[in-house]
């Protein structure tokens, strides 16, 4: 399962960032209020399911900050897929069952590989989102199918 969640993982990133530069090459959409508050939506969700596997301290009053800017916002993605890619260099197939306690939903314990799941398939519920807000105010998102990715992955491996 692990070459899986790797794959999912990678994709979410590069998914994230065609998001995040379509939204950065359109001034509308760059200063829209709205589309800032949803990508912060999918990154303190990426954020707290991460800390939570590494077991780190999610911290609410800081987390929950908008950021005012559109670079600031690229920024903390950009720290988050650092952690991330850390931990995922990092982990072992085994790690993957290690149980989690929520605390948004203390009656369920999940895995480390249903957690990195979870991020995947919320984010991209999100990314549409982005995706239709950024059509809206008159913006194109860039690609971002996984088969796609998988398809600039296999050209890469290939140069």
């Amino acid at each position: 399962m692990l070459p899986l969640i790797d794959q999912l993982i990678r994709h979410k990133w590069w998914a994230n960032f065609n998001l995040l530069r379509s939204i950065e090459r359109f001034d509308p959409a760059a200063e829209d209020a709205e589309l800032r508050k949803l990508l912060h939506h999918i990154l303190i969700s990426n954020r707290y399911w991460l800390l939570l596997t590494l077991d780190q301290p999610f911290i609410d009053e800081q987390e929950r900050l908008i950021p005012e800017s559109h670079s600031e916002l690229i920024d903390q993605f950009t720290a988050t897929e650092r952690i991330e890619m850390d931990w995922l260099l990092s982990v072992a197939p085994e790690d993957l069952d290690r149980r989690l306690q929520p605390r948004a939903l203390p009656e369920i314990t999940v895995s480390v590989a249903q957690t990195a799941i979870q991020v995947v398939l919320h984010s991209q519920g999100h990314r549409s989102q982005c995706a239709t807000r950024l059509r809206a105010l008159g913006g194109n998102p860039a690609p971002m199918d996984f088969v796609l990715w998988v398809r600039d992955q296999e050209v890469q491996s290939k140069v």
